[in-house]
């Protein structure tokens, strides 16, 4: 598991996909990799989140696909079954992480508050998602709760974008964000994948630029 967080740490910023046809996932892959971002979160905010996944798993062996908005078991062991490396979920449920764990799964649960990041600790997990990010402080509530948890490696999403990345990357508890802005959903059921390809540039650029300032 440690390897997985560490290759994600290593691209800064996880693509956080919404995508409404599994016939796209190919071509938003393609357009990715072009970017020089090879992974993306699939959310289960959609029908074809599981086909997505399945697609890119199967075909972009290059490409490292995780699933996103994950809020049950059952949605957990589907996108595992359809290749998903590793699992996201908004909130943290015991029973989600623990199946996780047991399955050998990496998971990043959402979490906000102190006794989240308690319970968080007691199931032995020391990285997490922090999201809503922006919508509960951003930057200033993540350095006011890695003061007493300080054995903590955040994952902020929501509300990230080429504005604000940069800010986030730049606190050395952050192992990488997520975003959504390169690969709106507009822009993916318009095929612009020209422009998905530029905004991940750009994103792969802000990013490579914090991690050198850190």
């Amino acid at each position: 598991m440690i390897d997985l967080f560490d290759r994600l740490k290593g691209r800064g910023i996880i693509p956080v996909v919404r995508i409404d046809d599994a016939g796209d996932a190919l071509a938003l892959a393609d357009a990715l990799i072009t970017g020089g971002l090879p992974v993306a979160e699939v959310t289960f905010r959609t029908e074809a989140a599981a086909q997505a996944i399945s697609e890119i798993a199967s075909n972009k062996t290059e490409m490292l696909v995780g699933a996103g908005t994950v809020l049950s078991v059952d949605q957990a062991q589907r996108a595992t079954d359809a290749g998903a490396k590793f699992v996201v979920t908004p909130g943290l449920n015991p029973t989600v992480v623990q199946w996780c764990q047991h399955e050998g799964i990496p998971i990043l649960p959402g979490v906000t508050t102190p006794t989240e990041v308690e319970t968080a600790l007691s199931l032995e997990l020391t990285r997490v998602k922090f999201f809503p990010a922006e919508a509960f402080g951003g930057v200033a509530t993540l350095k006011a709760l890695s003061g007493p948890y300080g054995m903590m490696r955040w994952f902020p999403t929501g509300g990230i974008d080429a504005a604000n990345l940069t800010d986030y990357l730049s606190f050395d508890k952050v192992f990488a964000c997520g975003g959504s802005w390169m690969v709106a959903s507009k822009m993916i059921a318009s095929h612009n994948f020209d422009g998905i390809a530029a905004l991940t540039r750009q994103a792969v650029a802000i990013a490579a630029n914090a991690k050198r300032a850190k």
